[in-house]
């Protein structure tokens, strides 16, 4: 079984990197990353740029995003771009765009990973609830994916990656408005551990794999790929327990959003 790739649980750039592919697979490239203050939006950013991309992070969080793009930066000597919007907000996507353009001149590579989602049973749920997180996950990733189509990708070509879970897959408790969203894209730790265990690598995963994947996607070695969904989580998706039992402390949350 292979072993997994260093990571760090931090939003940090990793302390030490070994190539798995070629240094200069994305040379001069340029790739903007929604959600990529965080996360595995951040790690997908880092491990581009040290494969010779320059990169764009976007979140609603300008501060957020500023301090990424400074560990970023620095990390990796690439030249990465802070810029504040929401996703929801067509018009905010188009003035970050055209700043993105004017200061790259182009953008070769997309990559929707913003997101949004907490746990909630479907009987609290409510209407504003399940339509923002709808709007950030399903409708966002449209509005980011169809401006650059307009302002650059229709002209020019370009990768378009959707980071999404497999909430979709099947019916997930506490999750019916996350599920429905990914679907739409494409604990303590005692439960942890049982559930780590009845996955198919009985481990979990982390963010440096799920950033390889997407840039092997954003990379010329799957120029003949398009339209695929390539599930990364171990074989979790087909095994995971709906364990209502240890979710049941949230059954008196309530979202009002």
């Amino acid at each position: 079984m292979a072993q997994p790739p260093p990571d760090v649980s931090e939003d940090d750039c990793l302390p030490e990197y070994r190539h798995l592919f070629c240094p200069d697979l994305l040379r001069d490239k340029v790739a903007f990353i929604t959600g990529g203050g965080s996360g595995i939006g951040f790690r997908i950013a880092e491990i581009f740029m040290r494969h010779g991309c320059h990169t764009v992070i976007a979140s609603r969080s300008l501060p957020r995003v500023s301090m990424a793009a400074r560990k970023l930066a620095a990390a990796t000597g690439q030249r990465c771009l802070p810029l504040s919007l929401d996703v929801r907000a067509p018009l905010a996507i188009m003035a970050a765009v055209e700043q993105a353009l004017k200061e790259f001149g182009k953008i070769d590579i997309l990559i929707n990973c913003a997101a949004g989602n907490f746990l909630c049973p479907a009987s609290a749920l409510s209407s504003n609830a399940f339509k923002t997180v709808m709007d950030i996950d399903t409708l966002g990733t449209f509005n980011v994916s169809r401006v650059l189509y307009e302002k650059f990708f229709r002209g020019h070509g370009g990768v378009i990656v959707n980071i999404t879970a497999t909430l979709g897959t099947r019916g997930q408790v506490l999750q019916v408005h996350a599920g429905s969203a990914k679907a739409a894209v494409g604990g303590p730790q005692a439960s942890m551990r049982a559930k780590v265990l009845a996955s198919p690598l009985q481990r979990l995963g982390n963010k440096t794999e799920i950033a390889h994947s997407a840039l092997f996607l954003a990379s010329p070695l799957a120029s003949y790929v398009t339209g695929a969904l390539l599930v990364v989580d171990g074989g979790a998706w087909l095994t995971f327990p709906n364990d209502i039992q240890s979710l049941a402390d949230f059954s008196s949350f309530s979202a009002k959003l």
